[in-house]
């Protein structure tokens, strides 16, 4: 069931939207090599409760840390580690959720760790950009298949991957409610936008085939040939004069 939420609620996932925001800006800052995954997430969670957030993704569905931190050829759900040591060149890339008062804020950045590759860096502004061609459909009327169309089109041309696997979402209360947003589709088709829906889209790009699989933890998502992906996504509301992102940086 699709959630219309009244302003008053969307003002609470506005706020909870903000703290995301912070949290990652603070976490973009404090990348370089030479840390560890587990360091940038106990960061994030002293950042985000002594600000009266509650790291939702923490123990959600049993997974362990307050982020998610992917690195190069991990896609999404990445488990914080005082092993995985970040060294010049890497991607990573940093998921996370903050409850507050009840409500959710969701939000994803990749990240460049020192000096990286030029086709890394065309990965990280390709997936960005496919995110906000997504987020331009997000009107009134329009269907999640036109969300989906906009950003599978603006990577196509890259020969980038689309995961399939994996989608965008409702949020509100929860972290995750209808509708899905998958990153492909069909103009027209799917559930439509209505004005108070709150959702994420969030494009996972992978510089090889979309192929992904699971790794032992149970967690992290890696891509099948080994190569780098990207993530980026946001938290925001369809209004009638169009999307309002809950989760924009500074």
């Amino acid at each position: 069931m699709i959630t219309i939420y009244s302003p008053e609620e969307v003002e609470k996932v506005a706020a909870a939207g903000k703290l995301t925001a912070e949290t990652l800006s603070m976490l973009e800052k404090a990348v370089e090599p030479g840390m560890s995954t587990k360091d940038l997430d106990q960061l994030a969670e002293k950042f985000i409760r002594e600000r009266g957030g509650i790291p939702a993704c923490k123990g959600y569905q049993g997974f362990p840390a307050t982020i998610c931190t992917s690195v190069n050829e991990v896609v999404v759900h990445g488990i914080p580690s005082n092993k995985t040591i970040l060294k010049k060149g890497d991607i990573i890339s940093l998921d996370l959720v903050v409850e507050l008062d009840g409500y959710m804020g969701d939000s994803c950045i990749s990240v460049p760790v020192g000096h990286i590759n030029k086709k890394n860096a065309e990965l990280l502004k390709v997936t960005e950009e496919a995110l906000f061609a997504g987020i331009k459909k997000a009107i009134p009327g329009n269907t999640v298949g036109d969300i989906g169309h906009a950003v599978e089109s603006y990577v196509k041309p890259y020969k980038f991957g689309v995961l399939r696997d994996y989608v965008g979402h409702g949020i509100g209360i929860e972290m995750h409610e209808d509708p899905e947003i998958p990153n492909y589709g069909t103009p027209g088709h799917g559930p439509r936008l209505e004005e108070g829906m709150c959702i994420c889209i969030e494009p996972m790009i992978t510089m090889g085939k979309a192929d992904v699989m699971t790794l032992r933890d149970g967690w992290s998502v890696v891509t099948a040939d080994g190569l780098p992906a990207a993530h980026y996504e946001h938290t925001l509301v369809i209004t009638k004069n169009g999307p309002k992102i809950l989760t924009m940086r500074d």
